[in-house]
């Protein structure tokens, strides 16, 4: 029997504004999920808030990054609760939130003392810093600083970095066609697949060598980072920085389930679906039965790979 708690990471730090004078409302994802009853659906009945700073647009000039100090500050009091409930054999689901608590969640885990590898689906593959950023937004440098790419004050909170080493991250689903870009992360140790690789190469295979990898390489244990922009956009358009194209619902439950059914599991994160962009809230509703009944069979304890 496996169990499983929620933790709310309501921060939208990691993002610029898409409007003037108008914070971004991914913050708002957690309270949207309370209402379409996630928890209760997936099975989940422990659930804590973890409050983040306010937001500003303010440009920190030491690293380049946005709003970096208070990013620094709140990734140490979300690691504080992933590593409670890690070190306790709980299974965290962190709602955020922008990709920015992915800092968090990966210090998290370092702060164990142990080796996980990090499953990073995502639409834009976030593996950049500040120099190639136009928004200087952390949450598109968060797998770059998860990995212990750019400005200390962000990859070495804690002298712990990197917080996953790259050669035990799997980066899936990016789309944005911009070859500079898909270049930093060709260029690393991460183990990149684009939607047409993902396509080419088969979903059953790439999920089959990541769990390989973690087995093969004495890990105790994975994360999944889940930014809902790998969707398609047509059945997901409520996200920042939309792009063409995505995974369908079937590509990503054919993805997620093995991932989840797995005895090294260990948690994972959504992040950036901003539910101010869905009015009648179909898009965040279909989305939260969708997860609930993902995670269901492995909080009744049905799984056991």
């Amino acid at each position: 029997m496996r169990h499983f708690m929620i933790i709310e990471a309501p921060s939208n730090l990691g993002l610029k504004e898409l409007q003037p004078g108008v914070e971004p409302g991914v913050r708002l994802l957690p309270e949207a999920f309370r209402k379409t009853g996630l928890a209760r659906d997936a099975g989940i009945s422990h659930v804590i808030s973890v409050p983040a700073p306010a937001y500003t647009m303010d440009i920190d000039p030491e690293s380049g990054v946005r709003n970096a100090d208070a990013i620094a500050a709140y990734s140490e009091k979300l690691a504080d609760r992933v590593r409670e409930a890690v070190e306790k054999d709980i299974i965290p689901i962190v709602i955020g939130g922008d990709c920015s608590i992915l800092v968090g969640n990966t210090l998290g885990l370092r702060s164990t003392g142990k080796r996980y590898g990090l499953f990073a689906m995502d639409g834009h593959h976030d593996y950049m810093w500040p120099e190639y950023s136009g928004t200087a937004g952390a949450a598109g440098m968060a797998l770059a600083i998860a990995a212990g790419a750019g400005h200390e004050k962000l990859t070495d909170i804690r002298q712990l970095r990197p917080y996953v080493q790259e050669e035990h991250i799997y980066a899936y689903g990016n789309r944005e066609p911009d070859d500079t870009y898909e270049q930093l992360i060709i260029n690393s140790r991460i183990h990149y697949f684009g939607l047409a690789a993902i396509r080419k190469q088969g979903i059953k295979a790439i999920t089959s060598r990541f769990l390989t990898m973690v087995d093969r390489d004495g890990l105790d244990g994975f994360w999944v980072h889940l930014d809902v922009d790998v969707l398609d956009n047509d059945i997901m358009p409520c996200v920042d920085s939309p792009e063409p194209g995505g995974l369908s619902y079937r590509e990503w439950q054919e993805t997620l389930e093995p991932l989840v059914a797995s005895r090294y599991f260990k948690g994972m994160n959504i992040t950036i679906l901003d539910p101010t962009m869905d009015p009648d809230n179909r898009y965040t509703r279909t989305f939260s039965e969708r997860l609930a009944a993902l995670l269901r069979p492995a909080v009744k304890g049905l799984s056991s790979t």
